[in-house]
């Protein structure tokens, strides 16, 4: 299967070459590896082009942007300006630059998508460190494939209308796939170093964006309060919980534009509360 991978980064000089370093020593190499700067003031764009010289399936690409850190659509744009530039692929990754892969993790993403032709998203499992120990990173379910490793078959990818560009687009390809009948699969035993936990540099702004995204994946108020009572549990701050809803109700007032269709939409609340 030919595996085509986009790393959207932006100033990621402290972890790129231990993310790169992981890719190199892959047991099944992708076929490309597009690593896209934009609008790093650091070495990100000069450790990327050092691989890239040495590894004719690594390219590196400049995208000039604003500089304002846009939740969501800024990591989305900066993937879509790298997709325009891949090959023919199977499989197409979006991932990050501050992870280190296991060296047998697309050997192993690639038995799994071989024998399920309906498996249409599949990960490991994202770990940070805690002291000298690498623990498991509880924002979410083990279940839910997380926006750092993110690995999809041309034929999901293709049908859910690829990456919603906005805060919440880790979670509505999810919900998409699944309402285009494939599956999705995590891998418990590969373990994935996380090198920066996420929500590290997380605003006020970025959370209301959080209660903007359920409205956009078009949850409603009951479920919106149900998720963000949860996100607030887990981050362990109740202010987050007022601070999804404020978002929510600002979307819900502008009329935001949704990231689903109303047949999508009323197929996203039945399975979240089949989930509760």
């Amino acid at each position: 299967m030919r595996i085509s991978i986009v790393i959207p980064a932006h100033n990621e000089a402290a972890f790129l070459k231990a993310c790169l370093d992981s890719f190199v020593a892959q047991t099944y190499l992708p076929n490309e590896l597009i690593v896209v700067d934009d609008n790093s003031s650091d070495h990100t764009f000069e450790i990327a082009q050092d691989f890239a010289q040495q590894h004719d399936w690594i390219r590196v690409f400049k995208r000039v942007s604003q500089d304002e850190h846009v939740p969501g659509k800024k990591v989305v744009d900066t993937f879509n300006y790298g997709l325009q530039h891949v090959s023919e692929f199977d499989l197409i990754g979006k991932f990050d630059a501050d992870i280190i892969l296991p060296p047998n993790y697309f050997e192993t993403m690639v038995n799994h998508f071989q024998s399920n032709w309906k498996l249409g998203m599949c990960s490991g499992l994202l770990y940070i460190k805690k002291g000298a120990d690498w623990i498991y990173e509880n924002i979410a379910d083990k279940n839910h494939i997380r926006g750092p490793i993110k690995l999809y078959h041309k034929a999901c990818f293709n049908k859910i209308g690829g990456l919603r560009p906005g805060v919440g687009w880790d979670t509505v390809d999810t919900l998409l796939a699944k309402f285009h009948d494939f599956e999705t699969l995590t891998v418990p035993e590969l373990h994935v170093k996380h090198l920066r936990p996420t929500g590290h540099g997380y605003s006020s702004k970025n959370y209301q964006s959080k209660g903007e995204a359920l409205y956009r994946m078009r949850y409603g108020i009951v479920l919106t309060k149900i998720a963000a009572l949860k996100m607030a549990w887990q981050a362990k701050s109740p202010r987050l919980y007022y601070l999804a809803i404020i978002g929510f109700l600002k979307a819900f007032f502008l009329k935001k534009p949704h990231y689903v269709s109303k047949q999508e939409g009323k197929f996203i609340r039945s399975y979240r509360w089949k989930g509760i």
